[in-house]
C-alpha cells in the first residue's frame, strides 16, 4: 500500500482554499474512486488522468485500488484544475517520481488525453489570493494561465506544456546523481508588469453633444453614475462605449484586482492587461447574470466591470428584479453571493452607464420627430425604473439628436486624451484631500472634505425643499458639486458649482 500528498487551490469567489490531493494505492479489486465533494467536470478527471498516463508512456496501476481523496470533504471542487494533481499523486504513490521532491509545490492544470496541459480558469485570481495572504509557494501551471500568474508581483509560477515536462522535473534521482537538464517544455515564468498605455475608442469621433460630453467629464473625475436619456441616433452609445478612456490611468493594483476577477469568469487576455472593462450585457440578462451565482458561486457583470464601466443599454427594458439588484452593489461596491452551503464577497466598484429612449417610440420631446405616445405610454414606460434605483445615479442628462448640417459640418470633437488630463487631475486633487474620489464620500467624510460656501448651502437648501428631494439626491447632488469645484481647481465648493450640478438630477419627465 502507498499515499501520496499533492497540494493544489480550489477557487471559491476570489479565495484560493488550499486542497489537498491524497492518493492511496491498495490490493484489491481494480477501481479508480474519486471522493471530496467534487463536482461532475472533477469526477471526469478520471478517464482523463487514465488515457493521459498510458498516452505519456507511463504506468497507470490498473491492477490496484485506487482511492482519491480531495480534502477538505466539505469544500466544493470545480472544473479541470485537479487533473495535474491527481496524475502526480498516482505517479507519486506508485513509485515513478519522488513524493518528497513535490513538496513546496502547487499544482493545477487539465489534462487532454494526450497528456497536454490546457488552462485553466482563475489562475490569476488564485494566484492574486496567494499573494495576498502571504503564502510563499511555487505554482506550475499551463501554458496560458502560467503567464496569467506571473503577473502578480514576487510570484514562483512554472509553465509547464506536457504531463512529461511535470514528471522529468520530479523524477527519483540519486545522492550522487548530477542535477537533470529541466525539459524543454519546462520553464519559470516571470511577466514584466509595466503599465502600458491602453488604447480605447476616442470621444474626438463624438461631434456635437457638449453638455453630455460635460456630464461624462464631471462623472469620469469623481466616480459617478449616469443616465443618458435621448431620441434614437442620439449617440448614446457612442459616448458610452467611450467612457472608459476618459478615466484615469489604472494602478497596478487596480489591474491586478480587474484582471484576477475577468481570470475567474473565463475573459482575461494578456493584451487587455492594465485596461479598463467596458462589460455591455443585452438587456435579456437575468438578475443572476448582472450580480453573479451558482454553485460555486461566479462574479457577474457587475464584478467583471471592477474598476471599469458596466454599460445597461435599453434601460428599462431590463427585467425589474435585474435593476434592482444593482441598488446595493452601487452604494457599498460589493455584492455578496449567499447560498445554503456557501457564500461569496466579490468586489463590485463598477461605474454605471446606463442609456434609455425618454418613450416607447423614443422621440419624446424631440424636435425633428412628433412622439405619438399617449401620457399613460409614457408614464408607464419610464415608471419600469424605480425611484429608489433612479435616485441613486449621481447624473441624469438629456442627449439630444444632432441635426445633419451639425453632423456633417462640424469638426472633430476634443480628443479622450484632453478630457481624460483634466479628469486625472480633479481625481488627484481629490484623493490629496480626502483618499478616495468624491462619489465615495459617506458620513463625516461627506461633511469634512465638501467646503461648502454659506451661499451654496443656502441655495441648496431652499431648492431641495422646493424639488422635493431625499437626503440621498441631496448627497448626490452635494458629491457632483464637489467634483465639478475640482475640475475648475476651486478649494471651496461655490453656488456656481451647486447650480450646476443641480441641473444634473433631472427627474424622469412623465408628460
Amino acid at each position: 500500500m502507498s499515499l501520496s500528498l499533492v497540494q493544489s487551490r480550489a477557487l471559491l469567489g476570489l479565495e484560493a482554499a488550499a486542497v489537498t490531493v491524497e492518493v492511496h494505492l491498495a490490493n484489491g479489486l481494480p477501481s479508480f474512486t474519486l471522493v471530496g465533494l467534487a463536482d461532475v467536470e472533477v469526477k471526469e478527471a478520471r478517464e482523463r488522468v487514465r488515457s493521459a498516463l498510458q498516452n505519456s508512456g507511463l504506468e497507470f496501476p490498473g491492477n490496484k485500488k485506487i482511492t482519491v481523496n480531495l480534502a477538505p470533504a466539505d469544500l466544493p471542487k470545480d472544473s479541470g484544475r485537479f487533473d495535474l494533481p491527481i496524475a502526480l499523486g498516482i505517479l507519486a504513490a506508485s513509485g515513478q517520481i519522488d513524493a518528497a521532491r513535490l513538496a513546496g509545490y502547487e499544482f493545477a492544470g487539465e489534462l487532454s488525453l494526450s497528456g497536454e496541459l490546457r488552462a485553466v480558469r482563475g489562475a490569476l485570481a488564485m494566484s492574486l489570493a496567494l499573494h495576498a495572504s502571504r503564502v510563499v509557494t511555487k505554482l506550475v501551471l499551463p501554458p496560458g494561465s502560467a503567464e496569467e500568474a506571473a503577473l502578480v508581483p514576487d510570484a514562483q509560477v512554472y509553465r509547464a506544456q506536457h504531463l512529461l515536462d511535470v514528471v522529468q522535473h520530479f523524477l527519483p534521482q540519486a545522492a550522487d546523481a548530477p542535477a537533470a537538464e529541466p525539459a524543454k517544455g519546462w520553464s519559470r515564468v516571470s511577466a514584466a508588469t509595466q503599465m502600458k498605455q491602453a488604447h480605447y475608442p476616442d470621444m474626438a469621433d463624438v461631434k456635437g453633444q457638449s453638455g453630455a460630453k460635460r456630464a461624462l467629464e464631471i462623472a469620469a473625475a469623481g466616480g459617478h453614475s449616469l443616465l443618458l436619456m435621448g431620441p434614437p441616433g442620439s449617440g448614446k452609445s457612442m459616448l458610452a462605449q467611450r467612457f472608459a478612456g476618459l478615466l484615469p490611468p489604472m494602478t497596478t493594483d487596480e489591474a491586478l484586482q480587474s484582471a484576477a476577477i475577468a481570470s475567474l469568469g473565463g475573459r482575461f487576455a494578456l493584451d487587455q492587461w492594465a485596461q479598463r472593462p467596458t462589460c455591455h450585457p443585452h438587456h435579456t440578462a437575468s438578475a443572476v447574470a448582472l450580480v453573479g451565482g451558482g454553485s460555486p458561486p461566479r462574479p457577474g457583470e457587475i464584478s467583471l466591470a471592477h474598476h471599469g464601466v458596466l454599460f445597461l443599454d435599453e434601460f428599462p427594458e431590463f427585467a425589474r428584479a435585474a435593476l434592482e439588484a444593482l441598488r446595493e452593489p452601487l452604494e457599498t461596491g460589493r455584492i455578496t453571493i449567499s447560498r445554503a452551503a456557501r457564500r461569496a464577497d466579490f468586489p463590485a466598484q463598477f461605474q454605471l452607464i446606463a442609456a434609455m429612449n425618454p418613450c416607447p417610440c423614443g422621440y419624446l420631446g424631440s424636435t425633428q420627430r412628433t412622439c405619438r405616445c399617449t401620457p399613460d405610454q409614457v408614464a408607464r414606460y419610464q415608471g419600469k425604473l424605480s425611484g429608489p434605483l433612479v435616485d441613486r445615479i449621481d447624473l441624469h442628462v438629456e442627449v439630444p439628436a444632432v441635426n445633419s448640417a451639425e453632423l456633417l459640418q462640424a469638426p472633430a470633437g476634443e480628443s479622450s486624451a484632453d478630457i481624460r488630463a483634466r479628469c486625472s487631475a480633479a481625481r488627484e486633487r481629490a484623493v490629496v484631500r480626502q483618499g478616495m474620489a468624491n462619489q465615495a464620500l459617506h458620513g463625516q467624510a461627506l461633511d469634512k472634505h465638501l467646503l461648502l460656501d454659506e451661499a451654496a448651502a443656502k441655495f441648496l437648501n431652499v431648492a431641495a425643499t422646493r424639488l422635493g428631494w431625499s437626503a440621498r439626491s441631496t448627497h448626490r447632488a452635494l458629491k457632483v458639486a464637489r467634483t465639478i469645484a475640482d475640475l475648475a481647481g476651486a478649494q471651496s465648493t461655490q453656488v456656481t458649482h451647486v447650480a450646476e450640478a443641480m441641473q444634473y438630477r433631472r427627474a424622469l419627465r412623465t408628460s
